[in-house]
């Protein structure tokens, strides 16, 4: 029976268009399930759209829309992003389905039915903005007497009937869980802001409004409907078929390896979402991870600046490769990180061009030009003893065990500057070992260094596919790599500097092209175009930021 890896984005709040922190999320899950799948997993990456709550309700109202047109309207602007930013992920939720009001109301029942809900009224600050209900101590005075909750949302007091979660109950349970799992909230920085804010105290969490009615009614109270975020993190389980859970996607499943989620929505994730399901008796998430947020040149993203960041023309201005490349090498995961232009090009121009791109692009014009364009011979021409810079080779044929822990840890910077480290290495062989003055001294060494390159070069490409797929599916393509033979399985991971799995000697392989081109600055009014290309019209936000989680 193969491994199975169960990664989810969180599901995205429908009251604005997809931004820059929606598409990070989504690209770091999507490299894990690529990676994962190349690795031998059975995968399912789920993404979607949380579409309830009175912040939809009112955008709906204010666009002058039905919410039910509204959302599916705004959701589509969700699904073409990942079209555009060449995701895989294997399903798509929206909380308006009928299979997620099923897996809600099952769950409520379930709460009930152990006595973990109970009905009072709610007194206290709601924000709408956050759907994220505050203690006064969390508020700071606002112009005009208002009360201003920590993300700088506006909160206002609220009075209504409500049923409540009895959350407190779980304070000790959910510390002794942090205890025994240490790796289920990560970075270590946000592990620690979750248990101080635990360890300070909970309160029983109101879980239903009767002042709107855009959401999932309760289950024999229709007076009623739940709290969007209860509602919002049930779609991890209604993915994977709950209510059912001995039979189908549930059991494989569950529970997920990993719910992906900005920094702003952890406390959802960490908190209330395992609270929620011990208390069903259902088991939590393995991990949470809280990365950071994105700014633009040094600058907080807001609208009220301008300075939004559009995916899109992100991919527009300087590809799509690049930019997938660029969000997960810049900053170490996990840190807040800054977008600028200058850093996007040194990224293109250094890394991708010069680096990869020219490894690739010497010696396979070299092997076309001096070996009839096929795959050169090194048969008996490679000797471990007399031959010390075969490190280069046995180095890249390690790599994939260096690399699997990182992806495993989101450590996606550590993995692609460890790739790197061997992609500067093979740069440095080349010129030590100058195959073009080889050709007219030593023609068998010249065939040994092209080989040692091409299959470097192979290692290093089958293992970057999850960060760039169609970039990487092109030099594969130029090495002629059967499309079946891509996955980890085709790695040399034998301890021979040839197996079964390396390239095969008089192979032939098409014209080589080049696939990263250096970024040409169009001129500075075109490259004053160019930076607002990365933000036209500004369209997104601050890097996770307003992410209603997969929960």
């Amino acid at each position: 029976m193969s491994q199975r890896y169960y990664v989810t984005t969180p599901i995205y709040y429908v009251n604005d268009d997809p931004h820059i922190g929606h598409a990070y999320t989504t690209l770091a899950c999507d490299v894990i399930a690529r990676f994962k799948r190349l690795d031998g997993f059975e995968v399912k990456f789920l993404t979607g759209t949380d579409e309830h709550g009175q912040k939809v309700a009112k955008s709906a109202a204010v666009a002058g829309m039905d919410p039910q047109a509204f959302t599916d309207k705004v959701s589509k602007n969700f699904r073409d992003l990942a079209g555009v930013m060449n995701y895989s992920n294997d399903d798509f939720i929206r909380t308006t389905e009928d299979r997620h009001t099923r897996a809600c109301q099952a769950l409520w029942r379930a709460l009930q039915e152990k006595g973990e809900i109970y009905l009072g009224s709610y007194a206290g600050w709601y924000a709408v903005r956050d759907e994220a209900f505050y203690a006064e101590s969390e508020l700071k005075p606002g112009p005009g007497g208002k009360r201003i909750a920590p993300s700088g949302a506006e909160a206002e007091w609220m009075e209504e009937p409500s049923y409540f979660f009895r959350l407190s109950a779980w304070q000790e349970r959910l510390l002794k869980f942090y205890d025994e799992h240490p790796g289920f909230i990560l970075p270590k920085s946000r592990r620690n802001e979750v248990t101080s804010f635990v360890s300070g105290g909970l309160q029983d969490l109101s879980i239903s409004r009767t002042t709107f009615t855009w959401g999932v009614p309760v289950p024999g109270d229709e007076a009623h409907i739940m709290y969007v975020w209860l509602d919002a993190l049930t779609n991890y389980i209604t993915a994977v078929g709950y209510p059912v859970i001995d039979k189908g996607e549930y059991p494989r499943f569950w529970p997920a390896d990993l719910h992906m989620v900005g920094k702003d929505i952890l406390r959802f994730h960490a908190v209330y979402w395992p609270a929620f399901l011990m208390a069903a008796g259902l088991q939590p998430p393995k991990r949470v991870f809280a990365h950071g947020w994105w700014t633009n040149e040094g600058q907080k993203i807001s609208k009220s600046v301008g300075n939004i960041i559009d995916p899109i023309a992100l991919v527009n201005t300087y590809g799509l490769d690049p930019v997938r490349y660029f969000l997960l090498r810049e900053v170490p995961f996990g840190n807040d990180g800054d977008f600028s232009h200058a850093a996007m090009v040194n990224r293109m121009n250094g890394e991708l061009a010069n680096d990869y791109g020219n490894l690739a692009q010497r010696a396979l014009s070299m092997i076309a030009r001096n070996c009839d364009g096929k795959v050169p011979d090194p048969t008996d021409k490679l000797d471990r003893q007399t031959w010390p810079t075969l490190a280069t080779l046995s180095n890249a044929q390690a790599l994939i065990d260096e690399i699997r822990p990182m992806i495993d840890r989101q450590a996606f910077h550590e993995a692609i500057e460890r790739v790197w480290a061997i992609i500067r290495d093979a740069n440095r062989f080349v010129d030590s070992e100058a195959p073009w003055a080889l050709k007219n001294t030593d023609v068998r060494r010249m065939e040994a260094v092209l080989y040692v390159l091409a299959e470097v070069i192979r290692h290093i490409t089958i293992i970057l596919q999850p960060f760039m797929p169609g970039s990487c599916g092109k030099i594969l393509d130029q090495l002629a790599v059967p499309t079946n033979a891509r996955d980890f399985n085709a790695l040399n991971t034998s301890g021979h500097f040839i197996d079964e799995n390396s390239l095969k000697p008089g192979t032939p392989l098409p014209k080589p092209e080049g696939v990263f081109p250096r970024f040409q600055e169009p001129g500075t009014e075109a490259a004053k175009g160019a930076g607002k290309g990365a933000n036209p019209g500004g369209k997104a936000g601050k890097g996770a930021g307003k992410k209603r989680g997969k929960g």
